[in-house]
């Protein structure tokens, strides 16, 4: 009894342990076979299914732009609902408070969202010309 006590303490290592080899087990005849360019990793097949031959970078920027894209056509409507709120607010200072909350929230989710794709449109360029060594624009990705 003391025995599975003390190995049900270690049940976490063990599995980490026991991951490992099977890793190693299995991924040395890939290896192998991967030298002697016998894998078939399924690439070609990206035209087949109409997903398109682009490069990585240019569909995660273009992925990006979009979210955020959305994300600022969000904040805009989020400003105009405070700008209506306060409109027909009629006075009240509780309604006018709101609409300003709103408005303000929505000012800072602008900002964040501006700020999130200058640091996105910062990265992709700089990984670009990290594993390229060319400008981000002579390629065309800068759109």
């Amino acid at each position: 009894m003391y025995l599975l006590v003390k190995l049900a303490k270690y049940k976490t290592i063990m599995a980490i342990v026991f991951t490992m080899l099977m890793g190693l087990l299995v991924s040395a005849p890939l290896v192998a076979n991967a030298a002697e360019g016998d894998i078939n990793f399924g690439l070609q097949y990206g035209a087949d299914t109409g997903l398109g031959q682009k490069d990585v970078r240019t569909t995660i920027s273009s992925i990006i732009n979009v979210a955020l894209s959305l994300l600022g056509i969000v904040a805009v409507v989020i400003i105009l609902a405070g700008g209506f709120k306060w409109m027909t607010a009629g006075g009240n200072e509780e309604k006018t408070g709101e609409a300003r909350k709103l408005i303000f929230a929505g000012i800072i989710g602008m900002a964040i969202i501006l700020s999130a794709y200058a640091v996105a449109n910062f990265v992709l360029k700089q990984l670009y010309t990290a594993t390229h060594g060319g400008t981000y624009t002579e390629v065309g990705l800068d759109e």
